[in-house]
């Protein structure tokens, strides 16, 4: 079997690491969200939103280390291994701030490619804010259609995953992976 790096994508507050962490309770490889830490430590140094303030910063270390952790999953043993977000996110959110980025951006993302990219739509009844997650739900609806944009501009055929609970939602994308050929 040829290992599969999937990707868990979608706007702020869909529920992705609510299915990460209950992948990794199954005993599944999974790789956790980055931009929260990222967002936290620049907190820390006295910048309360890195991606509003310098998106361009912001997106070059988000580019770093979700390439850096595309290449540690394909370093793995499992061979079926999750990633809250991938790379052709950090597109997607320039995209939605109208900010240009170097070509070198979309290069990385064309060579560093998805076995499958499973995305969930935004969803009022769990869409929560916090300190790192400032998008309101009117924003993170339109940041999904960024998102899934850029993905399909990818030659990704994102596969939306219908709203309902967690294991229900984790079903369906185990279902959903794509076969062999």
């Amino acid at each position: 079997m040829q290992k599969k790096i999937i990707a868990i994508v979608g706007g702020p507050s869909t529920g992705k690491t609510t299915l990460i962490n209950n992948l990794i309770s199954k005993g599944f490889c999974c790789y956790p969200e980055i931009s929260r830490e990222i967002i936290l430590e620049a907190q820390k140094e006295g910048i309360e939103q890195l991606f509003l303030e310098q998106p361009l910063l912001f997106s070059e270390l988000l580019i770093k280390g979700r390439k850096k952790q595309f290449k540690e999953a394909q370093k793995e043993h499992s061979q079926i291994v999750f990633i809250d977000r991938g790379l052709p996110d950090v597109l997607g959110y320039l995209h939605y701030a109208n900010q240009k980025y170097p070509d070198s951006y979309r290069t990385i993302c064309q060579e560093n490619r998805y076995s499958d990219v499973f995305i969930l739509p935004p969803w009022s009844e769990i869409h929560v804010t916090d300190q790192a997650r400032y998008e309101s739900f009117e924003q993170s609806q339109i940041i999904h259609q960024h998102i899934l944009q850029t993905y399909k501009d990818l030659n990704y055929s994102p596969i939306e995953v219908p709203k309902d609970g967690v294991e229900s939602r984790i079903q369906f994308i185990l279902n959903n992976l794509k076969k062999e050929p």
